[in-house]
């Protein structure tokens, strides 16, 4: 994945995920700054989705730990475990807001 198709994908997920919570009726706050997409549930608890562009990953920092994924296999995927990008980002913004989150691959 070239540098630009990895930008314009994540500017793409970002707005998927933002559009997701907001059609979900969660109480979150989202925030997209530079490569950062900051989500605040309604106790302040923040989940932070950053793009790396060097490495062409993405970054999860929440309660529960960091994470970085890379695009294998039409998926963005764990390199420490081979979980799954939305899985873990639905368990994080899951657990800060009490409720079940589930957000598809767009």
């Amino acid at each position: 994945m070239t540098e630009t198709e990895f930008l314009q994908h994540s500017d793409h997920l970002f707005a998927h995920i933002e559009d997701t919570l907001d059609a979900g009726g969660w109480d979150f706050d989202c925030r997209f700054s530079g490569n950062v997409l900051t989500i605040e549930a309604a106790d302040g608890t923040q989940i932070i989705v950053n793009r790396h562009t060097p490495n062409r990953e993405l970054w999860i920092a929440a309660k529960s730990g960091g994470y970085h994924f890379a695009w294998r296999n039409g998926q963005w995927l764990s390199a420490r475990d081979g979980s799954e990008f939305f899985a873990v980002l639905g368990t994080a913004l899951g657990d800060a807001c009490g409720e079940t989150v589930a957000i598809a691959a767009p």
